[in-house]
Order: C-alpha cells, then sequence, then structure tokens
C-alpha cells in the first residue's frame, strides 16, 4: 500500500549534543492505526511533530504522502489534536464555532459557512455526541467534551492523516470509551491513517494493529500482542512506559 508517512534515518535534538531522537526508521501505510507510546521525554511527541513537518530533523528525511513533510502541499488533509488543546481566540466560542474552524483551511472561508460545510461541521460534532451541546460556550463543557470538540474540528477538515497526541488525559472514562467507539468506527469506515499517541491505551486496545514504543529511537514496532514481557503491564494488557 502506498505510505502516508515515511521517516528514514532520522535525527533530532532541541539542542546541540542532547538528541532526542537518533536514527528513526518508521513506515506508515494508508490507513493504518498506529499507536505510538513512550516515557516523558521519549521523544514521541517530537516523532509526531516530525512526521507532520512541524520540525524539522538534522538528519534523515521525513515524507508525508510522498512529499518532504515540512513543504507539503496538501495541509488541509492533516488533522492534528495537539496535547492539551485551547480555544486559541478569547471569548465565549461555542462548539459550533470552534468545529467550524476546522473547515477554514479546506476553503479559506472569509464569510459564513457554505451549505456543505455546515452539514460536514453538523456530520463532526454528531460524530463525538456533542449534538445537543452544539451551540453551548465551549468554556462551559466537561474536560473530556471539550477534548471531544477539538476532535470533531479535526475531523471536520476530513482528514487523511489524522494525529492525536494525549487525547484521553484528564478526560473521564466515559469520553475515553466514546472516542474508543468513535475512533474505530473512523477507522472501519473511511480508512483514515491515525497516529495515537499516549502512555496507555486501554481504550483504544481493541483498535491497535501496531504498536511503536519511543525511548530516544523506535525500540519496538509490532503488533501489541509481541510487545516483551518487561515492557508489559499485567494488570492492564498495555505498554508500560
Amino acid at each position: 500500500m502506498p505510505l502516508a508517512v515515511e521517516l528514514a534515518g532520522v535525527s533530532f535534538a532541541y539542542r546541540p549534543g542532547a538528541p532526542v531522537l537518533s536514527g528513526v526508521d518508521l513506515r506508515v501505510e494508508e490507513g493504518e492505526f498506529v499507536a505510538v507510546a513512550g516515557p516523558n521525554g521519549g521523544g514521541k511527541t517530537t516523532l509526531v511533530r516530525l512526521a507532520l513537518g512541524l520540525a524539522r530533523p538534522q538528519a534523515g528525511t521525513v515524507l508525508l504522502f510522498g512529499e518532504p513533510a515540512h513543504r507539503f502541499s496538501r495541509r488541509a488533509t492533516l488533522g492534528y489534536v495537539a496535547q492539551r488543546a485551547q480555544v486559541g481566540t478569547p471569548g465565549p466560542v461555542t462548539v459550533r464555532e470552534l468545529v467550524a474552524t476546522g473547515r477554514l483551511a479546506q476553503g479559506g472561508l472569509l464569510g459564513p459557512l457554505r451549505r456543505r460545510d455546515r452539514a460536514i461541521v453538523a456530520e463532526a460534532i454528531a460524530d463525538v455526541g456533542l449534538t445537543e451541546l452544539a451551540d453551548d460556550p465551549l468554556a462551559s463543557l466537561s474536560g473530556g467534551q471539550q477534548q471531544r470538540a477539538f476532535i470533531a474540528k479535526a475531523f471536520a477538515g476530513e482528514p487523511s492523516l489524522l494525529v492525536l497526541d494525549e487525547p484521553t488525559a484528564g478526560v473521564d472514562a466515559e469520553s475515553q470509551e466514546a472516542l474508543a467507539r468513535l475512533l474505530g468506527r473512523l477507522h472501519a469506515d473511511r480508512r483514515v491513517t491515525t497516529l495515537y499517541v499516549s502512555h496507555e491505551f486501554g481504550a483504544v486496545e481493541g483498535i491497535v494493529e501496531r504498536l511503536v514504543l519511543v525511548r530516544g529511537g523506535i525500540v519496538f514496532d509490532g503488533p501489541p500482542r509481541d510487545l516483551p514481557a518487561e515492557w508489559h503491564d499485567p494488570s492492564h494488557s498495555h505498554a508500560r512506559v
């Protein structure tokens, strides 16, 4: 299958002599659901920032759908929910208004949304189970509901690559389960390539086909069932990172 993401011989450091990643090789095929795990400071968030072209390596190459990641020409097809996402503008932004900003990259909209854009926004809100709260201020929602709103914003851009960085951090169990159901459906129905970055994968372990463990480099890449015993938490059935 065609490759969505390819890193070859990639090394990166924020300051000289202190590499965060060294010699990373990673190939993600279109349609894969890949879990990326690792300890704090291990380089997992840096890896996805490199993959998205948000940072450039000191060595090696990074390709997105066959193009250099930092010059990728179809950025509107990338959906990224950063760790601890926040509203970028002050004021009482509603869920619908936030999600609608996900359409901006698609059409450079300056005026009212077109009919198709409104339909896509409504569908994205429904996908995350927030239809009844669509016109409520984002600030009035719980942390889990806010996170789902940001995920809906990413969905509204109709991404071919979806990157979720710690999407369940500080999120209640009900919202984690709702997110897992949503991602499972998205993966099955639309075959969106997904990179799911987290410390643990209890909520999505039924979806994860491949686990990439990052500790300054890639120390494991394969089916979660093949994870070495010393890196496995038997009480929770996911990686100990």
